[in-house]
């Protein structure tokens, strides 16, 4: 028996660290983990740990929309796995087990998951149009950057250290520091 752990976040800029503690804390041998969408099942980590575990092994996650946010498609992988003996140990939750009391809690937790992630983007959605109507300077999408102190020191930074170094000095991104260095060119 192999106790595995799943960790993902949805963002290249959000952590996985705290995840991944809690997980391997509650006896994780081997974590698989990700920067992806939970919109699919579809990511490259998650597939391979449903290739490499086996009957009677044990998965560790955070929260049970760590799987994903599409209710259907985390019923399916849950259900494969449950069927397969696969202990499901969700650290903010408990075990799920395979009965129908335990089904029925996933379903309905799933459930709420999707719901949550659709009325974030409907208020999203909301405020964009609200923002249109009575803003005449809005404008979709990111900021343009400027040529400002902050961005100028993290420009004159880069003449003498790589942009990994930058990004950690800076506790910025390397694709941002990448952006900058563009601006300034």
């Amino acid at each position: 028996m192999s106790i595995f752990g799943y960790a993902r976040v949805s963002t290249a800029g959000q952590s996985l660290s705290e995840q991944k503690e809690k997980i391997k804390t509650a006896g994780a041998e081997k974590i698989f983990s990700e920067k992806f969408t939970g919109t699919t099942t579809d990511r490259p980590e998650f597939e391979k740990m449903l290739n490499v575990i086996k009957p009677n092994d044990h998965l560790i996650v955070s929260k049970l929309d760590r799987f994903a946010r599409n209710t259907k498609e985390a019923l399916e992988v849950i259900d494969i796995l449950l069927h397969k003996d696969v202990v499901i140990q969700v650290l903010n939750l408990g075990t799920i087990d395979n009965n129908p009391m335990g089904r029925m809690i996933v379903r309905t937790l799933l459930s709420v998951a999707e719901m949550e992630r659709d009325m974030i983007i409907e208020r999203t959605q909301a405020g964009k149009q609200f923002a249109k109507l009575h803003n005449p300077n809005y404008r979709e999408g990111r900021p343009k950057r400027k040529k400002d102190a902050r961005n100028s020191a993290i420009y004159e930074y880069t003449r003498t250290h790589t942009g990994r170094e930058t990004a950690e000095a800076f506790d910025i991104s390397l694709r941002t520091v990448q952006y900058i260095k563009k601006l300034f060119k």
